[in-house]
């Protein structure tokens, strides 16, 4: 009955999941849905597909509704019989009032209640996740995997948190927190500059060597760049640990004052001098780190401090403790006073955008309860630390008020908490809270404490009642212990009694330990697996040899029910296990990523992204001796290799691509493992049905309903489709092959004279678009950020020969470039010559990846520039007189972008008091100013510091309307002004251009 119950329940909460798929597909616009009954079969649909069926065959009046028609008229029409005239006026009433009235309410009611329990499955699935990111134990540093983590208890150990940024702007942080989760030291990589060069490399082997962390972390936020970094870190690392280790003996390279020298400069963070310093190199997530780096939380805390260095702090945090990190989110309030606002920006479920936030707050503040129950808060630590705080808050008896209003009296009696009974006797809690909450504080060894006579069960799951007011748990020591029942009257006694016992508990532990791995690697040899190892589940009863395990437990728990003190059974027995492993933590460690999960980490790719057959576009970055390294979006790693570069014998892969050239390639294989995405580039896998590639066996099975065959025959008219457009590249509209030699027909026709005209192309590129120049800026608007370094092609309308790129610069920001055609065969078709500014190119992918992707990385190098200000020019005219007003001396420059020009970048000075600028172009080969092109804007800087006044060239003239566009007349995103498309006037137009200004110098407007 359990299992069918079982079973029943996952196929519930699969179809609840299911549905919620749905309502997100329909809210997206990609499908419809629709409650009905089923549809009576008319001879006229017999052989149209469902699929095919139009809206006018979906109705209400096609559904059969007989057998409501049958109850309503056995109550609807006379008992008694009456005329067929009246009776067929009724059953018109009845069928009208069924299809106009009661369907559409039973189909509202119907998705109401599927989804309203879909959504209560969504929210427990929502828990589910989050309930899994919380019982994730901190981080193990490798040098502890090989021992028991209820032998060796992880401990506070000091880590070190890295963020490491792909935007040079930015730079790369590690930051060193101490056991309690403080930043003790940082230091900073600049952007651009890598970690293994030979000043930054000897800067962090110096700061590791310094803070000596346990670990090193790094952020998955970098993508397939924080693996890069972890690699070398680690070869860092490695470097710091020998260095460290051997630094009391003397190299061969060095004499006598030097290595004096050395032994001075070395640091000395302790009296530990022996310990061999061990530390290892992991990614882990840093999601919830990204969130308090941008938070009120991190201002608050470090108000002066970078983005990245705050997520660096939060990241090691997490690795500490992901308990602690989910609980600090939660603490922060909204501005309305709700708190736990911040938990709906982390990704915890694939459709929590779907469930109400209400009922997910809810259910995340249960879990988060349920959690901290099972492991316990540190009372002086939570009091201590803002970011260990919002534990507190989840204490069974506490929350928001009273975990502050905690706070606020252990501060009140000097920051420190001795005993459990100290909260009571010093009214830091109402006796009901206190006993409520009491026994998930723990009182935990501090330095304030080392002076002080700590009780051992003030840190373990045991109820003050248990060991203070009965002293129940006291007279299981002494029992044990043989001492007799005046021990237990002296409480310094009997708290020397609960630790004998607990000691004489932890040495039986260890022996169990090693008593279970000898015996499993005599059968089986050194296979054991430490980490698994749980007493409390692999070590039967009769295994256990410690002094409480010779008690009668239950007989000790009837003796207090008959002395009619109640039933405290399960009390004792939590006793017993709690002087074995007091507070144990119910948390596993914290496992690093691999395979599929830190694939997924590192490039926010699944299995239901990237699949084979699915078509995918990137840049060829190498091409070696087994085939081409292919760079996908999202900086994917692709490889197509030899074989798959085409149908035919390959023996080179210079002979079909070259580098820098953009391709469409087809996915054969996802190597998570590997890091990488293997592709094809030839023709029968194109022609492949996407039912013949193989599904990933991560992803949910289809459903039973869903209907094969007719996925099939659409399949099979997509093909056709596909061979049809195909065929239509191939041949002209007189029936000349594109490419031929143009000498006739496909008939042995005439060849086809050109028109002359401006016709829609004969091209399937998934950059080129049969669309004007209104329709396409929409395009690129419509898709926001995630096309900017795009570019899509059209058809121009100055004439039939030529082009028209659209660039996306920046957000905001489109420009125009014409481009030439020459060897056209057809009007329809594409030239074989494409000429920019007497550059030629013979293809759209290698314009693309000639001509625009190295002006995209022109862009990057303005945007990471020092001078570069992401402002507008009268913001930036407006900083360089006050810096100009500050220092009347000083002669002050930055970039920005052109208002006036898009794609070309302003260059801003002031020498006396007017602001002066020079307008600087984006070519392929480097930045243009005046007759002259620079392959770095350094070289520019340097020249225009010899003469500022300009190489006398003319600047651009006006562009019109067909030359360039942008997106809209407001500021952007990123600060910038951008003009009116379409022919319409320019809000820019009473400002003076470039070519009208006048000038000190005389060259800049010449």
């Amino acid at each position: 009955v359990k299992e069918l119950d079982a079973e029943l329940k996952k196929k519930e909460r699969n179809s609840c999941i299911q549905y919620l798929n749905l309502l997100k597909g329909e809210r997206s616009g990609d499908i419809s849905l629709q409650v009905h009954l089923p549809y009576v079969n008319d001879v006229m649909d017999a052989d149209t597909p469902w699929y095919k069926r139009g809206p006018d065959t979906l109705g209400r009046d096609r559904q059969d509704i007989g057998r409501f028609m049958e109850a309503l008229e056995r109550v609807y029409l006379p008992a008694d019989g009456d005329t067929d005239e009246w009776n067929d006026e009724r059953k018109k009433i009845l069928r009208m009032a069924l299809v106009n009235y009661l369907l559409p309410q039973f189909e509202a009611e119907t998705r109401r209640d599927l989804r309203d329990v879909s959504t209560r499955i969504g929210v427990e699935s929502a828990g589910e996740n989050l309930q899994v990111m919380a019982m994730e134990g901190p981080y193990r540093p490798s040098h502890l995997l090989g021992e028991n983590r209820f032998i060796v208890p992880t401990g506070d150990l000091p880590i070190v948190g890295v963020c490491s940024s792909n935007d040079a702007r930015d730079g790369t942080f590690l930051a060193a927190v101490n056991g309690r989760g403080e930043l003790s030291d940082h230091v900073a990589v600049p952007g651009g500059t890598s970690i293994t060069a030979n000043q930054t490399r000897e800067r962090v082997i110096t700061f590791l060597m310094q803070t000596r962390p346990a670990a090193v972390v790094v952020g998955s936020s970098g993508g397939v760049g924080s693996r890069l970094t972890a690699r070398r870190l680690n070869e860092v690392v490695t470097e710091a640990t020998e260095q460290w280790n051997n630094r009391l003996i003397q190299r061969q390279d060095e004499d006598d004052d030097d290595f004096q020298m050395r032994m001075e400069a070395i640091p000395i963070i302790d009296q530990d001098d022996d310990v061999v310093w061990k530390c290892n190199v992991d990614i882990v997530d840093d999601n919830v780190a990204q969130l308090f780096g941008r938070s009120v939380r991190g201002k608050k805390e470090f108000p002066d401090t970078a983005v990245n260095l705050k997520v660096a702090v939060a990241t090691a945090r997490w690795a500490k403790d992901p308990l602690c990190e989910l609980a600090y989110t939660w603490s922060a309030a909204s501005d309305a006073g709700m708190f736990g606002t911040e938990m709906l920006f982390l990704n915890i479920h694939p459709l929590q955008r779907l469930l109400p936030k209400p009922l997910l707050l809810r259910e995340y503040e249960r879990v988060l309860c349920n959690v901290t129950a099972a492991v316990g808060v540190d009372i002086n630590g939570a009091c201590s630390y803002d970011h260990m705080h919002g534990l507190l808050t989840f204490v069974p008896g506490l929350g928001p008020r009273k975990a502050n209003n905690l706070k606020q009296n252990v501060a009140r009696i000097g920051g420190v908490v001795s005993s459990r009974k100290l909260i009571l006797a010093k009214r830091l809690l109402g006796p009901v809270v206190y006993n409520n909450a009491v026994a998930f504080l723990r009182v935990r060894a501090t330095d304030q404490l080392q002076d002080q006579l700590l009780h051992p069960l003030d840190d373990s799951r045991c109820h003050p009642d248990v060991y203070q007011r009965n002293r129940w748990a006291v007279k299981i020591a002494v029992d044990a212990l043989e001492l007799g029942d005046t021990a237990a009257q002296d409480d310094e006694y009997a708290i020397s009694a609960i630790r004998d016992v607990m000691q004489n508990s932890r040495e039986e532990v260890e022996r169990l330990f090693h008593a279970t791995k000898e015996e499993w690697e005599g059968v089986y040899g050194p296979t054991f697996n430490v980490g698994t190892w749980d007493p409390k589940v692999t070590v039967p009863t009769e295994s256990w040899r410690d002094k409480v395990e010779e008690l009668d437990i239950e007989a000790f728990a009837d003796m207090i029910e008959q002395n009619g003190n109640g039933k405290w059974l399960s009390q004792l027995t939590m006793v017993k296990w709690e002087f074995r492993l007091p507070f144990e933590d119910p948390r596993k460690p914290m496992e690093p990523p691999s395979g599929e999960k830190l694939f997924k980490l590192l490039t926010g790719e699944s299995d239901a992204t990237l699949c084979p057959g699915k078509e995918v576009t990137g840049k060829v970055v190498r091409n070696g001796d087994f085939g081409s390294q292919v760079k996908l979006e999202g900086d994917v790693p692709g490889f197509i290799p030899l074989r798959n570069l085409a149908d035919d014998h390959v023996e080179s892969a210079e002979d079909i691509v070259s580098v820098g050239t953009v391709v469409t390639a087809l996915i054969t294989q996802v190597k998570m493992d590997h890091m990488c995405v293997d592709l094809t580039l030839k023709k029968e896998d194109f022609k492949k049905k996407s039912s013949e590639w193989e599904r990933p066996a991560s992803l949910p099975p289809l459903d039973d309903c869903f209907d094969r065959m007719a996925a099939l025959k659409i399949d099979e008219e997509k093909d056709k489709e596909r061979e049809a457009r195909l065929e239509a590249l191939r041949l002209t509209i007189g029936g000349t092959k594109i490419g031929g030699d143009g000498q006739g027909g496909g008939d042995g026709s005439a060849p086809a004279r050109r028109t002359g005209k401006v016709t829609r192309r004969a091209c399937a590129h998934p950059a080129f678009r049969n669309a004007s120049h209104d329709k396409l800026d929409r395009e690129l608007k419509e898709s926001g950020d995630a096309m900017v370094g795009e570019a899509l092609i059209r058809p121009s309308n100055k004439s039939c020969d030529s082009l028209a790129i659209h660039w996306v610069v920046r957000p905001g920001c489109i420009k125009v470039i014409e481009v030439l055609e020459e060897d056209k065969d057809t009007d329809a078709s594409i030239g074989n010559r494409l000429i920019i500014k007497k550059e030629v190119y013979e293809s759209i992918d290698e314009l693309l990846g000639r001509y625009i992707a190295p002006m995209n990385d022109r862009v990057e190098q303005v945007q990471h520039h020092r001078k570069f200000e992401d402002k507008l020019e009268d913001e930036v005219d407006e900083k360089m007189q006050k810096m100009k007003k500050a220092n009347p001396a000083g002669v002050f420059y930055f970039i920005c972008w052109s208002e006036s020009y898009p794609g070309y970048v302003s260059l801003r000075f002031i020498l006396n008091r007017t602001p002066r600028h020079h307008t600087i172009g984006i070519s392929p080969d480097g930045f243009v100013w005046g007759p002259k092109t620079y392959s770095s804007l350094d070289r520019l800087m340097n020249d225009f510091k010899k003469n500022p006044g300009g190489p006398g060239a003319r600047p651009p003239s006006r562009p019109n309307m067909s030359s360039t566009s942008s997106m809209s007349t407001s500021r952007q995103a990123t600060g910038v002004r951008t003009e009116e498309s379409s022919g319409r006037q320019s809000r820019w137009g009473a400002r003076s251009t470039p070519s009208t200004q006048s000038s000190r110098w005389g060259g800049l407007a010449q």
